[in-house]
Formats: structure tokens, sequence, C-alpha cells
């Protein structure tokens, strides 16, 4: 039945967004704040689909430590689930995404229509003081920007693994950050097909003021973030406990690959080291 329901709810989840970008047309040029409510739309549409097809609801906490005008928002990032549901809850958001999104038919345009931040990954070590420099132009806007601290998803439970360009951007955004927690991986887990029944929690953390040291802000959005997701993973676990082995599994394939990963990577170094002195 969960397959089932799922194979239903992949087929409409398509179909809507193909349906909106196509209803939403003329909205190309009526400035980002239209372009922006097609994303917004298309995210409501697919949290009723959820909870209709699949039985997945969502529960939004901490909205009250949402900050009015120019933040970044640093989500934890478990499935797509969340690149959807996160638009729904502001007003002139932009994402950071690949440059070669643009040029795809359709919602190419609309990224370019809702003045989404694209970034030319190809300049190496310049990416950094390229996103620095878009971002200021979208704080004096009053705009609030999306970022994953982890830069990629990771999977409900998985050990932490936060990159240090979010605190490069804090330092000289000098705008508050909105750390956010979720649970979305344990129901909809990342490059699954699957999606399961259950209640989604995303709970809006209290916001860091601009202004702290580089490291110790950064310590503190990895333990402010962690903390409140293995919370909301605990919680979703003493409801549910057959999703125990399900954390247990996503922790043990991830520190796994977490580590071949860095073997891999010690290796790389060491060949490149021996052919230098040779």
């Amino acid at each position: 039945m969960i397959y089932l329901r799922s194979l239903v709810f992949q087929i409409l989840f398509f179909l809507a967004m193909v349906a909106l970008m196509l209803i939403w047309l003329p909205g190309l040029f009526m400035g980002r704040q239209v372009s922006q409510e097609l994303g917004r739309t298309w995210g409501r549409v697919s949290l009723w689909l959820l909870d209709k097809i699949c039985g997945t609801k969502v529960e939004f906490r901490g909205l009250e430590n949402k900050p009015k005008g120019a933040v970044i928002v640093a989500s934890k990032h478990q499935s797509i689930w969340d690149t959807f549901v996160l638009p729904t809850q502001f007003p002139d958001f932009s994402y950071i995404l690949k440059h070669e999104l643009v040029w795809l038919p359709f919602f190419g345009w609309y990224l370019l229509a809702a003045e989404q931040i694209a970034i030319d990954r190809a300049k190496g070590g310049k990416l950094l003081p390229q996103l620095i420099e878009k971002s200021k132009t979208l704080f004096a806007q009053g705009r609030q920007l999306f970022i994953f601290p982890e830069g990629t998803r990771r999977p409900a439970g998985a050990p932490p693994a936060y990159k240090i360009g979010v605190a490069h951007l804090y330092a000289a955004a000098n705008v508050p950050v909105l750390p956010v927690a979720l649970n979305a991986g344990l129901f909809w887990p990342r490059r699954s097909f699957l999606i399961y029944p259950g209640t989604v929690v995303i709970e809006f953390l209290p916001p860091i003021p601009p202004g702290l040291p580089t490291r110790e802000f950064f310590e503190k959005l990895q333990n402010d973030i962690e903390t409140a997701s293995d919370r909301l993973i605990a919680e979703a676990v003493a409801a549910d406990p057959s999703l125990a082995p399900r954390v247990a599994e996503n922790r043990a394939k991830a520190i796994a690959k977490d580590k071949a990963r860095a073997e891999k990577k010690a290796a790389g170094r060491g060949r490149s080291s021996a052919t230098g002195e040779a």
C-alpha cells in the first residue's frame, strides 16, 4: 500500500508542478513576488497531496521566532521535502542554486523571474566571494536567503557534516541567522521513492544575532540545529518505535560512507605528495 500511495503521489507531485508552471506563465513578466508565489503554491499543494494520499502530515513550530526582513535561514537538510516547504513560510526568499538550472525550460525561467541566486561552481575558490557579493544585494532588499549548512541532504540520524562556508557568509552579511530543525528524512528519505505516513515536524529556532565570532557562531549553529533535530527524531521514534531501526541504519551507513570518503581523500593526498617528491 505504501508503494501504491507513493506512486500516486509522485505522479501528482510532478504533474502539479508542470500544471502550475503553465498556468503561471503570465507571471514571468509580473515581478519576482508573483513567480515566488508559484513556489509557495506548489509547496502548499504538495503538502496537501502528502496528507491526503500518503498520510504524511506537517507540524510547524516556532513560527514566532521568524525575524522580519533580511535573514539567513540555515536549515537541516534531509529530504526533498525541505526544499518546497521552506518557501511557504517566507515572503521574499531566495535559494542558492547551480547556475546550470536556470537554463532548464520553464523551471529555469521561473528561477530567473523569482531572482534566485545562481552560482557558477566552475569558479572554484571564487565561489564564496561570488555568493557574498550577490547576497549583500539580496539582504539590502530585506529578503530571506535559504542555505543548507551541510551542503547536501543527510539521512535522518546521520552524524552532522557542516561546512564552514555558512560562517563566512554570516560574518560578511551582518544579518541574523534563523536555525531550522526538522525530521523530514524519517518519512521521505533522501533518494527514496517511498513516502511513509506520520507527522513531519519543522521547528524554527531562536535566531542567532549578527556579530558573534566566526567559530563561536559556527559551533552554536551546529549545536542548536543538531540538538533540536535529534529531539524531533526522538519524539517521532517514541510515537512510532518502528522508526528506530531506520534511524540506526541511517547512522551506521552514513558513518561508513563518511569514513570511506575520508580514506579516499587521504589516499589522494598521499599520492599527490608522493608525486611531488618524485
